[in-house]
């Protein structure tokens, strides 16, 4: 009897049950079974076929349509040969490179061939230093490559954040595991979905060293591991989880595990936790398995589902999660049941589903998040390792910035615009936004203009500003020539909104005009120019619906979704779009409802794909949402600001969507909303100091032809302006043309807002974002801003030219000594918080609002306090 020799510690049923998924995906992907499958036709030894085989298992539709297999075994080859090199390789235990140095996907970017180019880069660097030590220089070399900056849903992949220099959490994070898997150590983005205490989220890294998880701020290096701006909020949070694709079996707690996706749940790590058990029955009181049971928190105006996790045979789920309130909503067949979930409460909720209507009216209630937590005691960094860390800091940012100096700088594209005939401030505003794709942008502009005029300045400008940084000239040409080719009679305006641009969703973008327009013949194209339903039609018949993983609905690029034909329904929508785009049929994604359409003389006609019922022809009539402003407001009632203090949302299949609008749209009032008729919910929320939200639902039903009126209403609110202590005179800074001032000097009879900042970290970053999204009410206002940096935190790339939108009376200082500063931040929680550390200041030099560390909307807040000091210094109560 002979012993087969397992494979990656796998035991025959696992390779078994790898081998079923790999065969299943082979005749999946039958149309593109060569693209895919023919690496399996070279000599590969097995190591490689079953890594081959573990990736293909478990891929995700989308990468099936838009990838072939010569990436993916480039994939595999690296990571197998990177183990052999690499110190540390054979300590890395094989479920460890199976879950977490393998898999060439970390979030939803594009999949490139990135491990050779950054293991060249980080290997002699890390060869000789211990795991952790690896994970922290590997940290430093993000730092050097990439910084933050807010941006769109779409991730950018690792090797164009490289180019770009900057780009958000999800990006740097995604660009840190990927440099952590190209030198063979284990890591995985962790994020927490939304935060309960302040609006927006955030996302992370843990790297595996040794037998232990630790966590980094990826692109903003420490000096040691689990450390970060972000460990406080983290701490408050109510979820922090990682996506597996695979099946993992733990041994951390799994929320989502189905298809070969695994969401692990690791708040654990960072907060303190309760488990909530939820019973779900019918009216009967019999219970309800496999209904959808929904923990939603306030962030962004709305209630968005942290967790979705679906009830077992016995009705029943549990959640791990934080000691926040939730909204909890259970919904089977058409019938659901919604609580309020109180921190307090009892840990088990039974829910009966026994609601089908809306309710009626309105309601208000308090969302409170988890308190504030104190970390674990750390020995201090000795006054040399903080001299190391700060010299790393300060020589990253100077690499980067060294780099930056190689884009396109303005006299270049000046020169370039006076050549081509172009506009010189519409050209340097293209150029700047590529950054490093700056020069291929560039060449696109060089090649084409004296040909196509101003048409290919036009297609550049209608396309969001990050596919400015990784769309290339081959992709352009394609969209450009492609779209000109078939302009017809529409309006200017049409033609460069719905035909010319080519971005419809967040896919990638890629060169797909030339390939729709030489897929139909002639007689088909001009059937569907006639009739876009006939276009609906063919797709639907040839389309197969499966739905992809969460994330990556409507990621696959257009191209790949036709050429397997398979995929998730907003793939399609994006695949019917773009043939139309290519055809030269104006179509959309509806603006908020985000579902297909296409433009004829009757207007915009809707597209409904459906398996069981015939497509929708013609347009369903849509009803108009008119807000009014509340009478009874305020000078403290917040101005109307989308996804800031308000949004609507409509109930579809027992679940209220969203409706997306631009963040931070504020002209609310003048024109009604087009939206489909239908229940709808408003919901305005007023988020106090300590992260509690005062929340308002107001329910109403828009009818189809119809306009139905809303009053646009938010909770009265106390504004409370305590004194919390008084600026000590003296202190001394110094501009930063090295003249000393005294802090009093700065702030002027009407009062300030000052803030020590930290300029390379995130929370410093969102601040002064803020800011300049303020700047003209802070200018009405007329008090100086101070932004002050102390000495450890400054680095000579830092430059205030960068920040022009900044209100005109903001003036950057630097701190020395910190005397100013130590006075007033005395509490652990607050030093552990971190910069920026922010002061409202009356007349007096009293501090009247004080806030440190990581919180989104803390410059309104300030400008809110500010303008009531004014205000009763003025007379004006």
């Amino acid at each position: 009897m002979t012993s087969q020799t397992l494979i990656f510690s796998l035991d025959a049923q696992s390779l078994a049950r790898i081998e079923q998924k790999f065969q299943e995906k082979v005749q999946f992907a039958e149309a593109r079974k060569s693209e895919l499958f023919d690496i399996f036709q070279q000599e590969l030894t097995e190591e490689e076929t079953w890594a081959l085989k573990y990736v293909y298992a478990y891929m995700p539709v989308n990468d099936m349509a838009d990838y072939n297999g010569d990436l993916f075994l480039s994939h595999v080859r690296r990571a197998l040969d990177t183990r052999i090199r690499v110190p540390w390789g054979d300590r890395v235990p094989d479920h460890l490179f199976l879950h977490f140095v393998l898999p060439y996907r970390i979030n939803t970017e594009n999949i490139e061939d990135f491990r050779g180019l950054i293991y060249d880069e980080l290997a002699e660097r890390t060869a000789k230093l211990s795991m952790a030590d690896a994970i922290l220089e590997t940290n430093y070399w993000c730092h050097e490559k990439a910084t933050y900056i807010g941006s769109d849903l779409r991730t950018i992949s690792p090797l164009t954040m490289i180019q770009n220099a900057r780009g958000r959490c999800g990006e740097e994070s995604t660009l840190a595991v990927a440099a952590l898997r190209s030198i063979g150590i284990p890591a995985r983005q962790v994020y927490t979905p939304r935060w309960a205490h302040c609006d927006s989220n955030h996302a992370w890294v843990e790297a595996w060293a040794d037998g232990q998880w630790y966590y980094i701020g990826a692109c903003e290096p420490e000096a040691r591991l689990n450390q970060g701006w972000f460990s406080p909020p983290a701490r408050r949070a109510m979820l922090i989880n990682t996506r597996i694709y695979a099946n993992y079996p733990g041994p951390e707690d799994i929320t989502l595990s189905e298809k070969g996706f695994t969401e692990i749940n690791l708040l654990e790590n960072y907060a303190p936790t309760r488990t909530i058990r939820v019973k779900v029955n019918n009216e009967q009181g019999e219970p309800v398995p496999d209904a959808s049971v929904r923990f939603e928190l306030y962030n962004a105006a709305e209630f968005y589902p942290i967790a979705e996790v679906r009830t077992d045979a016995q009705g029943e789920v549990a959640l791990k999660t934080g000691y926040g309130d939730l909204l909890i909503r259970a919904v089977s067949e058409g019938k659901w049941r919604e609580i309020l979930f109180k921190a307090q409460g009892n840990d088990h909720v039974e829910l009966v589903l026994d609601s089908s209507e809306q309710p009626a009216g309105s309601v208000d209630f308090d969302m409170v998040p988890p308190p504030e937590g104190d970390g674990e005691n750390t020995v201090a960094l000795s006054e040399e390792q903080i001299q190391i860390h700060n010299r790393r800091l300060e020589e990253g940012a100077q690499t980067r910035s060294e780099y930056e100096d190689t884009f396109l700088r303005q006299e270049e594209a000046v020169s370039l615009a006076h050549s081509v005939g172009l506009p010189q401030v519409r050209v340097w505003n293209i150029l700047q936004k590529a950054r490093g794709n700056s020069h291929e942008i560039a060449a696109f502009i060089e090649e084409c203009s004296n040909v196509y005029g101003e048409w290919p300045l036009r297609l550049l400008e209608s396309m969001n500003e990050k596919d400015l940084i990784d769309t290339s000239r081959q992709t352009l040409h394609d969209h450009l020539i492609g779209a000109l080719s078939q302009q017809g009679s529409w309006a200017e305006d049409t033609f460069v909104r719905y035909i010319l641009c080519p971005r419809i969703s967040y896919e990638m973008l890629v060169p797909y005009r030339s390939v729709f327009q030489y897929a139909f013949s002639a007689d088909e194209a001009a059937a569907f120019r006639e009739n876009p339903s006939t276009l609906v039609r063919m797709l639907e018949q040839q389309y197969e619906y499966y739905d992809d993983l969460p994330n990556l609905k409507g990621k696959g690029n257009p191209i790949g979704t036709f050429s397997l034909m398979k995929g998730d329904a907003q793939s399609l929508d994006i695949l019917f779009v773009a043939v139309c785009r290519s055809l030269g049929i104006p179509a959309r994604l509806h603006p908020s409802a985000q579902k297909p359409q296409y433009l004829c003389d009757r207007g915009w006609e809707d597209v409904v794909f459906s398996l069981t019922l015939p497509p929708t022809q013609g347009s369903i009539t849509w009803g108009k949402l008119q807000l009014r402003r509340d009478p009874k407001s305020t000078q403290d009632t917040p101005a109307a600001s989308y996804f800031e203090n308000f949004s609507f949302a409509r109930l579809e299949d027992g679940i209220y969507k969203t409706l997306i609008y631009p963040y931070g749209s504020t002209d609310v009032y003048s024109e009604p909303y087009e939206v489909e008729p239908g229940a709808y919910r408003l919901t305005t929320g007023i988020r106090l100091k300590d992260g509690t939200v005062n929340v308002r639902f107001v329910y109403f039903t828009v009818n189809a032809g119809d306009t139905t009126e809303v009053v646009l209403t938010y909770r009265e609110i106390e504004v409370d302006i305590p004194v919390l202590g008084k600026l000590a005179p003296g202190s001394i800074l110094t501009h930063l043309n090295g003249s000393e001032v005294e802090l009093e000097e700065l702030l002027g009879s009407e009062g300030a807002i000052a803030a020590w900042i930290e300029p390379e970290r995130e929370p410093t970053k969102h601040l002064i974002r803020e800011l300049c999204e303020l700047a003209e009410p802070l200018d009405k206002l007329g008090i100086p801003i101070v932004l002050i940096i102390g000495d450890t935190e400054w680095n000579a790339s830092f430059d205030p030219v960068g920040y022009p939108k900044l209100p005109i009376c903001t003036v950057f200082v630097r701190d020395s000594n910190y005397a100013s500063l130590s006075g007033f931040i005395s509490k652990p929680a607050a030093h552990e918080a971190g910069y920026p550390h922010l002061f409202v200041l009356d007349n007096q030099l009293q501090i009247r609002y004080s806030a440190s560390g990581y919180k989104i909307g803390t410059g309104k807040e300030a400008l809110q306090i500010a303008a009531a000091i004014t205000q009763s210094s003025n007379g004006l109560e």
